[in-house]
C-alpha cells in the first residue's frame, strides 16, 4: 500500500473533511457531517482505496534506481 495522494490533494482533503464534521456541530447538525472523516482520513495517510481502483495517483512517482544497461556478449 503505497502513498497515492498528493500534498495538494491531501491539503483539499482536509479542509473538505474538516468542514463537513464541522456541519455535525454547525448549520444542519445533521449526522451525514460524520462522512467528513473519510476524506480526513485519508489526507493523514495519503492513501486513498478509490484512487487504487481507478488508477490515479496524485502523489509524485517514487524515483527508481538507476538500471544497469545489459552487456551483450559477442559468442
Amino acid at each position: 500500500m503505497g502513498k497515492n495522494v498528493g500534498s495538494i490533494d491531501r491539503a483539499a482533503r482536509v479542509v473538505v473533511g474538516l468542514i463537513l464534521i464541522a456541519l455535525v456541530f454547525v448549520g444542519p447538525q445533521t449526522p451525514w457531517g460524520w462522512i467528513g472523516v473519510i476524506p480526513l482520513l485519508t489526507a493523514i495517510i495519503g492513501w486513498c482505496p478509490a484512487y487504487t481502483v481507478f488508477g490515479i495517483r496524485t502523489c509524485p512517482a517514487p524515483q527508481q534506481a538507476e538500471q544497469q544497461p545489459e552487456q551483450k556478449s559477442d559468442s
